[in-house]
């Protein structure tokens, strides 16, 4: 088995050939648009937009015949009574006679299952732009895509960990692992790894920092409720909290906290990351959450467009400006690669920072938020969506092979 990776559609694929009746009449052509008119007004086909209200019958030449949907069909032979009371007035005024007709009740995913719609009634087809580039990956990314999911494998030690990539320059952005309980472990393999402004991680270093004592175990990778993971028990905080002093031991001046989950902490590593090369004159806050010393007129977060100060000198101002407009904009066109699917929370939190893509390697049985249980990243009422891919680690990596290529 090699490495796959396999796109997590953000709505389940309907059954093939799914259809819908619905009751339609024949009408001539000049009677089209009055009647397409009158129909949407007073019952529009709301849940059936792909499909065309008006069907062209083949086979009559100049003096073609057209047939028209009137509304949704109620029974399997309901064709001359229960309409609605405008819809049948429409009847009665034109002397229509209705017929049931099948159309497809979802909207064709490729060319090939829409010509096979077509067939029935006719669908509208909009294919998807750039699928290669905005939202899916060119086939040679796969090689890197597959070696930073290792290298996420390989930083968590214990939990779940998160590998922030910036696709355009391939720059690890920041990195992180859970932070909700206090482990042995956490001075090593728990340890919240910045990139500093002058010193930015490249693929390699990952690989040479962790060295020998990384190989995978099969176990804690394939056991698919894995306590030590947030996003698949939020709550094994407690068990831990309840037997500890009252206050949460501090790690590199963070606090544990059962909010902080990996892809939370490193989008938080990357805003650190932000400050340090855009420094800006407003006061920052603490690291470690203090606010105190925060005024009310501070920004929440940084604007889309930030004015300048017309107070400071002419040459500063310019290079302030430089450094804003090169200041990336929360985690717009980022990669974020997880070693468990993530949770509702984290999930909502990349919608928030507009990452573009977002690899896991382990399904997450229990509150997973991209594909397991819920398909956040295909609810149309949030205002940007990212694509989601799950990266499928074959059994020999699984098993402890250092040698394995993940290029294979």
């Amino acid at each position: 088995m090699v490495w796959k990776l396999i796109e997590v559609p953000g709505n389940p694929s309907p059954p093939q050939h799914s259809t819908v009746d619905v009751v339609a009449a024949n009408i001539v052509p000049k009677l089209a648009n009055a009647l397409i008119r009158q129909l949407n007004q007073v019952c529009p086909l709301e849940n059936l937009r792909h499909v065309k209200r008006v069907r062209r019958r083949v086979g009559f030449g100049e003096n073609s015949e057209l047939s028209i949907i009137l509304c949704l069909s109620t029974g399997p032979e309901n064709c001359s009574e229960g309409f609605p009371e405008e819809v049948q007035k429409i009847v009665d005024n034109y002397h229509l006679s209705p017929f049931i007709a099948k159309v497809a009740s979802c909207s064709a995913t490729s060319k090939e299952e829409w010509e096979e719609q077509c067939k029935l009634w006719p669908t509208s087809y909009h294919p998807p732009h750039d699928i290669d580039g905005a939202s899916g990956f060119k086939e040679e990314e796969l090689p890197s895509i597959f070696d930073y999911m290792r290298a996420a494998m390989q930083l968590s030690q214990v939990g779940n960990a998160a590998i922030i990539v910036d696709p355009s320059s391939m720059e690890i952005i920041s990195k992180a692992t859970d932070q909700t309980v206090h482990h042995d472990t956490s001075r090593k393999g728990n340890k919240c790894d910045r990139v500093e402004a002058d010193n930015s991680c490249s693929l390699p270093e990952v690989f040479e920092d962790k060295a020998d004592d990384l190989l995978l175990s099969r176990s804690r990778f394939c056991n698919g409720l894995d306590r030590e993971v947030s996003c698949i028990n939020p709550f094994g905080w407690m068990k831990q909290r309840s037997t500890e002093e009252n206050t949460l031991p501090s790690v590199d001046g963070f606090l544990w906290h059962p909010l902080r989950h990996a892809a939370v902490v490193a989008i938080e590593n990357a805003a650190y990351r932000d400050r340090m090369l855009f420094p800006t004159s407003t006061i920052e806050p603490k690291l470690n959450g203090d606010v105190e010393n925060c005024s009310d007129d501070e920004p929440a977060k940084r604007l889309k467009i930030v004015t300048e100060d017309k107070e400071q000198p002419a040459e500063p101002a310019c290079c302030s400006d430089l450094s804003e407009r090169n200041r990336p904009y929360l985690c717009t066109g980022f990669d974020i690669y997880l070693v468990w699917e993530p949770c509702t929370m984290c999930a909502m939190a990349l919608v928030h920072h507009r990452f573009k893509r977002i690899f896991y390697a382990f399904p997450n049985p229990v509150i997973g938020a991209l594909g397991s249980v819920y398909r956040l990243h295909g609810e149309k009422s949030l205002n940007h969506h990212y694509s989601v891919f799950r990266v499928k680690v074959p059994e020999a990596y699984l098993n402890g092979s250092s040698h394995f290529s993940v290029s294979s």
